[in-house]
């Protein structure tokens, strides 16, 4: 059991010191907004600050991976998602240059984003957290097979999406 107050003020800032970074990244790819990932966190953090002793026992880490993903899922239920405006499309492909590897980067988030909410969740946590199987479906509150099922028909989705590029990619199911 934890001490007093400001003891366990000072632990969940050291938490969030050594983990902030790492749980922003996965945040902003559940979003795909910078801004939404900093309020996604944000809201999830202060939802465990009063829980902070009951938490912080256990796996802390976990425990703010499975709210994170589960509040993301809850915002992009309530959230439209319609037509986004693009600007002109170029005439044709751009030559290859220093910055094909950040369009590609862009190009295979945009694709995560574009996946069903708990294919997208698998994915981040799969390939993206390095998560095994059994501790994404811990995290996610599911069997194994549902892991791996959704794994499976995300990556299709993205081979079908993005063929040269992720194409080449292992299963890891």
């Amino acid at each position: 059991m934890r001490g007093g107050r400001g003891e366990e003020e000072s632990d969940f800032e050291a938490f969030v010191d050594a983990r902030g970074p790492r749980l922003l990244r996965m945040a902003w790819l559940l979003t795909g907004d910078a801004h939404l990932a900093e309020d996604l966190l944000q809201t999830v953090l202060a939802r465990v600050w009063p829980k902070w002793r009951k938490v912080a026992d256990d796996h802390p880490e976990a425990y703010v991976r499975k709210a994170l993903v589960h509040t993301h899922a809850s915002w992009w239920r309530r959230r439209w998602r319609g037509e986004v405006p693009h600007g002109e499309l170029p005439d044709r492909a751009a030559a290859l240059d220093a910055y094909e590897g950040v369009e590609l980067e862009q190009s295979l988030a945009a694709a995560v984003r574009a996946l069903p909410v708990r294919q997208r969740a698998v994915v981040v946590l799969r390939y993206f957290e390095d998560l095994s199987v059994e501790e994404t479906a811990a995290t996610l509150g599911c069997a194994t097979g549902t892991v791996k099922s959704q794994a499976s028909k995300a990556l299709r989705t993205l081979r079908a999406v993005l063929p040269e590029q992720v194409g080449a990619g292992d299963d890891r199911g």
